[in-house]
């Protein structure tokens, strides 16, 4: 687990070097950044997706549903895991609200750690 920065430092600079890479569509990312709930979880992109993890570490949590980019326009929500499918957006607020309405029960702040260490956090708990 990683003690050097507080948890809020750790995910501000995860959105903070994706909103500045161009690797997702910039839509998606500032509309994903204005969501608070969102924006307390640790944002990853892989393949043009934006994925969501509860945790700062290396594996990402997969309990949070991700956006991918449609081709034409719009936005397909998956997940949370690749054999589940939300269904399309024809928006990027329109994604972001159908992530939101699924997070996890009591879905906060990311942990700063691996998904092993969180889940071994949310067992003492």
């Amino acid at each position: 687990m990683t003690e050097d920065a507080p948890e809020e430092d750790i995910i501000e600079a995860a959105w903070q070097k994706l909103l500045t890479a161009h690797r997702v569509d910039g839509r998606l990312l500032r509309a994903a950044y204005a969501e608070p709930r969102l924006r307390q979880l640790f944002p990853w992109v892989g393949m043009g997706e934006l994925h969501f993890s509860r945790c700062t570490e290396l594996r990402w949590t997969w309990d949070v549903p991700f956006i991918a980019p449609m081709m034409g326009g719009g936005f397909f929500v998956g997940g949370p895991s690749r054999s589940q499918s939300v269904g399309p957006a024809p928006t990027a607020e329109a994604a972001i609200a159908m992530v939101v309405e699924r997070l996890p029960p009591g879905c906060g702040r990311a942990f700063v750690g691996t998904p092993e260490e969180l889940a071994e956090k949310e067992q003492a708990e």
